[in-house]
């Protein structure tokens, strides 16, 4: 029997194909409408915007043969839009059609009282608690969700639909049909490529059966399912490596203090007394990017972040070592992967132009699920200030958002505190200014102060705001903030929930903490003083100070909701 993977030409398909290789099985892929009556098996995995997967797909004469192929009784396995297209539409565009086979449209989360897009860890409840239909899906485990718009498990209003569902997830009070099957067709809007060894789990159990020879699913029966009290999302522990090229020009992972990636050395003259703090001393570093990807997700991580800091110097597209690397570390990580640096238009060393969509999609063919995007954020919001709020589509926020999905895309944020005189400051940021609390540290009391953007890695202020930054880049089309700080960076005092707080008031897109963890406790409080979505650390992990599944233990036994 012949296993096919469909790509749609828009979307990780690489960590899918990993994740097969890994599992051992052997596969082609779809080139034309031919193949499909090649196929035996079909997995259609991807990501991104509803009518962009169904524009692909017709542009390159796949969609009616994907139809055929479904309704010729072969078994089909759809991955997050590969799902999503089995729906009659969707409300992200509402006049683009789906195939048609689930009669239901897929609506967008509400966000009044959370987060969207729903991006991170959620559990999935089984209709029928029989092993021998679970498709590998178990109620104990956790997989990867990263999307905006569901389809609501709704077996009285609409019980047709409702026959489809083969499992039920609850983010908030919703709940929504986190995987369908039917007949030959199956399809789970979770990332199991990148749910670990769950994930692996449910894509070995779907490949075995169907080379097996899978009997037909009959319907699913109508139970209902109302929301319960607290639902399974879990808060993500993020491992971060600032990847950049060392004196010697190999990639190494390091990490600063306060943005300066350089060791320091103690210098003193015989005559004096005064030592002084020499700072141009080697790149620190902490060690290999894919080795370090790799003990972190065999550790735990719940996802992991690479930002080449050097990559504003030269053309993303020619960074080959770069695109080594993340191609490396797709192939033993199978948890999401965000890589940041030089997510923009740019123009290589022979002139040639590069669109900021095509610098993003070249790491998403090589296994990133998510692009980071930092200076150039910030002029995009300049712009559209300077514009009155008007959005012309130019920037790499919103190119990248509208092909890929705005869960693609992940605002990088480094702002630093400006003090002001709290009793006569009446300037433009005065609504966002932060009060030092007689309780709080000493350097802090009776002192107030904004937060100002920065690009460059730090080396430049500019005149935007830490809550205009973050509500102008979720306009734009950004699917999920990290919010870094320069004045906690590498200080190991903890996390600066006074930004964070500021931050996650302001926008209703997901919000990672970074910098200033130095203790497994600094991730609790900042979960529950603030309700981030996810804490972000580097240098102690690295280092090996605090073990990521220390967090998640101190996480747990304070009542917080984490992946095991």
């Amino acid at each position: 029997m012949a296993l096919f993977l469909l790509d749609h030409g828009a979307g990780n398909v690489q960590s899918l194909a990993n994740s097969i290789k890994k599992l051992g099985y052997d596969f082609s892929w779809i080139s034309c409408p031919d193949d499909f009556h090649k196929a035996s098996i079909l997995v259609f995995p991807g990501q991104g915007a509803f009518h962009t997967a169904i524009e692909c797909l017709t542009e390159r004469g796949l969609l009616k043969p994907l139809y055929d192929y479904i309704q010729s009784g072969k078994p089909y396995f759809g991955i997050c839009i590969g799902m999503q297209i089995l729906f009659a539409s969707s409300a992200e565009s509402p006049s683009t059609l789906g195939l048609g086979l689930i009669p239901c449209q897929m609506e967008q989360f509400d966000d009044t009282t959370k987060p969207v897009p729903h991006m991170g860890w959620n559990t999935a409840e089984p209709i029928d608690p029989d092993t021998l239909s679970s498709e590998g899906v178990s109620s104990s485990d956790h997989y990867y969700f990263v999307h905006s718009y569901r389809a609501k498990y709704d077996p009285e209003g609409n019980p047709e639909a409702a026959m489809w569902t083969h499992s039920t997830t609850q983010y908030g009070q919703e709940v929504f049909m986190s995987t369908v099957r039917k007949g030959n067709v199956f399809g789970a809007q979770f990332h199991p490529e990148k749910s670990s060894v769950a994930g692996l789990t449910v894509i070995d159990a779907w490949i075995k059966q169907s080379l097996a020879g899978r009997i037909p699913a009959e319907p699913s029966p109508r139970i209902i399912r109302p929301p319960k009290t607290q639902h399974g999302f879990t808060r993500r522990i993020i491992a971060c490596m600032d990847v950049r090229a060392n004196d010697e020009g190999d990639l190494i992972v390091t990490k600063g203090d306060q943005y300066d990636v350089r060791e320091k050395s103690l210098t003193s003259t015989p005559l004096s007394s005064t030592t002084a703090v020499k700072t141009a001393g080697a790149v620190r570093n902490l060690g290999k990017p894919v080795a370090l990807a790799a003990r972190y997700f065999e550790s735990g991580a719940d996802e992991l972040c690479l930002l080449n800091i050097t990559s504003f110097r030269h053309s993303p597209l020619q960074d080959q070592p770069m695109l080594a690397v993340v191609r490396a570390a797709a192939e033993r990580v199978f948890v999401p992967l965000t890589i940041g640096g030089g997510i923009k238009d740019t123009v290589d060393p022979d002139g040639t132009k590069r669109s900021a969509v095509e610098v993003a999609g070249a790491y998403f063919r090589v296994g990133a699920d998510k692009v980071s995007i930092g200076s150039e954020a910030v002029y995009a919001v300049e712009k559209v200030r300077a514009a009155g709020g008007r959005l012309d589509g130019s920037s790499a926020i919103e190119t990248i958002s509208k092909v890929y999905g705005s869960q693609a895309v992940v605002v990088s944020v480094d702002p630093k505190r400006v003090y002001v005189n709290p009793a006569t400051y009446d300037g433009p940021y005065k609504d966002e200014l932060v009060h030092g609390r007689p309780d709080g540290p000493e350097n802090e009391r009776g002192k107030a102060w904004w937060y100002q953007c920065t690009v460059s890695g730090g080396r430049e202020t500019r005149p935007v705001s830490v809550v205009q930054l973050a509500q102008g880049a979720q306009i734009l089309g950004a699917g999920e903030i990290l919010l870094n700080s320069i004045d906690r960076d590498g200080t190991g005092l903890g996390f600066d929930h006074d930004l964070i707080g500021l931050v996650k008031r302001a926008v209703t897109i997901p919000v990672v903490a970074s910098s200033g963890a130095g203790t497994k406790e600094h991730f609790v409080s900042v979960f529950i003083e603030t309700g981030v979505e996810a804490a972000l650390a580097a240098g102690i992990f690295h280092r090996e100070e605090v073990g990521i599944q220390e967090v998640k233990l101190a996480s747990r036994q304070a009542g917080i909701n984490v992946r095991s």
